[in-house]
């Protein structure tokens, strides 16, 4: 029995073997937001308040993470009712029939020791497209339940005409650019 369990230990030292570590989005601790500008005098902001996400990774420094994230388009906030219903209709996202926004990522760039590039393909308004992410991993800490808890700030920009939103809406309107800014706090386990 001990000639097996050394073999073993040995197999998986010689050939690097490493298990896979899974980090889930902490919801009370974590935002997915976005801003556009309107009318190019002023910033509106929103929110996703449904997000579900996962890390894997089995490296500490997370160089080969892969990320899926599932956001609900109907659990969209900017402070104001009138405007949030306006965001779901079919002028904008069209909720009723596009739902749900996703990323999966195809790969997760180590830039230096706390920036990395994380590249993916975002599925929003029924239409997918390859989008490239900045994140900062601000390190680890523990939580009050004594779990590992990670966090991250991922920002970018994608053009709402990629994804058929707001198409009736001319950019002197609403600018192309929409920016995305999240603040994720991962748990480990």
């Amino acid at each position: 029995m001990k000639k097996i369990i050394a073999s073993t230990a040995a197999f998986l030292l010689i050939t690097g073997a490493t298990f896979a570590q899974d980090w889930t989005w902490d919801k009370a601790h974590s935002q997915l937001n976005w801003s556009i500008t309107h009318m190019g005098i002023s910033e509106i902001a929103g929110s996703f308040g449904t997000v579900e996400a996962k890390l894997t990774s089995t490296k500490d420094d997370f160089s080969d993470a892969v990320v899926t994230l599932t956001a609900d388009v109907n659990s969209i906030s900017t402070g104001n009712e009138q405007r949030n219903n306006h965001l779901k209709s079919p002028d904008f996202f069209d909720a009723a029939q596009y739902g749900t926004l996703t990323f999966k990522s195809t790969s997760f760039t180590k830039v230096d020791a706390k920036n990395y590039k994380v590249a993916g393909n975002l599925t929003l308004h029924g239409v997918t497209k390859p989008v490239v992410l900045n994140v900062v991993f601000n390190g680890t800490a523990q939580n009050q339940a004594k779990k590992t808890v990670g966090g991250f700030k991922i920002t970018g920009t994608i053009k709402r005409t990629d994804f058929n939103i707001a198409a009736g809406f001319p950019t002197s309107a609403l600018s192309d650019e929409v920016t995305l800014n999240a603040n994720a706090e991962f748990v480990k386990g």
